[in-house]
């Protein structure tokens, strides 16, 4: 796995498939945004060439790389439903997660998941 990462990467661990779909290495990628809506976070992680983490995959990264984020609030990738103009995101100082309007201005990293062989 550790040949699989690029510079400046870490990896965050596996996910297990649910629902049918395979289990996954996550990788986080290097570089943050800053102030940015969920539509500039998520332009900005495609950028990159990865995505926003999920709320699982923010949950592992809270719990296996905590060291590399700011103690602040961070993007999902996920919007609340039924209330789609809220999304998901990760306190990264108390480790919960709540949802803020797509407007509000926060923190994001990107992800990139390979496939577990």
């Amino acid at each position: 796995m550790k040949s699989a990462l690029h510079e400046g990467e870490h990896y965050a661990g596996l996910i297990l498939g649910k629902e049918g779909r395979p289990d996954y290495h996550l990788v986080l990628l290097p570089g943050e945004a800053q102030e940015v809506s969920w539509w500039a976070a998520c332009e900005w992680a495609r950028g990159t060439g990865g995505e926003l983490p999920s709320r699982r995959e923010l949950a592992l990264l809270y719990a296996n790389l905590r060291e590399q984020f700011e103690r602040l609030w961070y993007w999902s990738s996920e919007p609340q439903e039924p209330r789609a103009h809220l999304v998901w995101g990760q306190n990264f100082t108390s480790g919960i997660q709540t949802m803020y309007g797509r407007p509000f201005r926060g923190r994001a990293r990107a992800v990139r998941r390979l496939a577990v062989d």
